[in-house]
């Protein structure tokens, strides 16, 4: 079993090995600019809220479980 596990590390290890340094780069960047606007979003969504309780649109209770919902999505807050 030792022999297989280091056999599948190696051959993981060489496939890696392949992709370059901008394909990594390219990865990171992604997920970090998807990330980014996730969050602007999850920002200007508590914003409105914000706006839609001090306006009389939605109540107390409203915001509250509308804010709650946001932040159990938002990685950040």
């Amino acid at each position: 079993m030792k022999k297989f596990s280091s056999l599948l590390v190696l051959l993981l290890a060489t496939t890696l090995m392949g992709c370059s340094g901008q394909f990594w780069g390219g990865t990171g960047a992604g997920a970090l600019g998807a990330g980014a606007g996730y969050e602007y979003n999850a920002e200007r969504q508590m914003n409105k809220i914000d706006e839609d309780l001090k306006s009389g649109k939605i109540t107390q209770q409203e915001y509250d479980i509308r804010k709650d919902q946001i932040q159990r999505g938002s990685l950040l807050k």
